[in-house]
């Protein structure tokens, strides 16, 4: 992917190295009360927030950031500006305003207005706050789930961004609103569409980005359609040695989402996006 010669985003917020920090509860209750959320599959902030405590950032020395993790923030920098410049564009075509996220590299654990962001739950986009959170040891967990290559990052970069989008779009206040008078399953089904629509709006960054500024190069296709393969709920219950349950898909399954993907690849039209009709 030719990356180095873009234009860096002014939006990334840098907090590594900063860590959530106690209020009121002593450190071994709050301990025993992540632990249970964890294991729990619950949200720590939540139960935080529950037995009293706040969070803040605080500054923490660190070690130095090594040269890869600075070069993955230059390339972070720059697929976001990417996104900016297509969705600019694609907005003013349509007589809207595009509003910019921000972008927050994070390490662990951080706060977020929807809540406590870890890294174990990978990257993620937060509506309440119009933020994306992203900590950068999540390029090691896609490699180990088969998706390798600097296109497969920024496809899940991307689609973070399909989902600043729809929050932009009303979308997803429309779907948070359906699910909530929804079974869960039903509610599940809904989420997949929201997902794979965030898929398709990845594929519609990569196609507009090639275009303006020839950023594709021989392979970036396939890594990109493998990152998508490789983060369906199929792939990842298989991978964890569990039964595949399409019921409990949130995400979509991998054919599903490289379907997806590759449409708003090669189509670039928001049109084709829709994945609730």
């Amino acid at each position: 992917m030719r990356w180095r010669q873009g234009r860096r985003s002014a939006n990334v917020e840098d907090r590594r190295g900063r860590v959530a920090r106690r209020a009121t509860v002593g450190g071994g209750a709050v301990m025993l009360a992540l632990l249970a959320a964890l294991l729990l599959g619950q949200d720590p902030g939540k139960v935080l927030e529950t037995i009293g405590v706040s969070t803040q950032q605080v500054p923490q020395q660190t070690a130095p950031q090594t040269q890869q993790q600075d070069e993955l923030t230059e390339f972070v920098k720059v697929v976001l500006a990417d996104t900016e410049d297509v969705w600019h564009r694609i907005f003013t075509a349509s007589g809207a305003r595009y509003q910019e996220p921000t972008l927050v590299l994070y390490s662990d654990m951080t706060e977020t207005a929807c809540g406590y962001g870890q890294a174990a739950a990978g990257p993620f986009y937060c509506p309440a706050d119009q933020q994306v959170y992203l900590d950068l040891s999540f390029l090691r967990e896609l490699k180990r789930m088969g998706a390798s290559g600097d296109f497969a990052f920024a496809y899940v970069i991307a689609h973070e961004i399909g989902h600043h989008i729809q929050t932009l779009q009303g979308i997803a206040h429309q779907v948070r609103r359906a699910q909530s008078q929804m079974r869960r399953t039903d509610a599940n089904a809904l989420q997949v569409r929201m997902e794979l629509q965030a898929d398709c709006y990845a594929g519609i960054w990569a196609h507009h980005a090639h275009r303006q500024r020839q950023i594709l190069e021989r392979g970036d296709v396939d890594e990109g359609l493998q990152a998508a393969a490789a983060v369906g709920d199929d792939q990842i219950q298989r991978s964890a040695g569990r039964r595949v349950h399409p019921e409990s898909f949130t995400h979509g399954s991998s054919e599903q989402r490289v379907s997806w993907f590759r449409r708003g690849l090669e189509t670039g039209s928001v049109q084709t996006c829709d994945t609730f009709q």
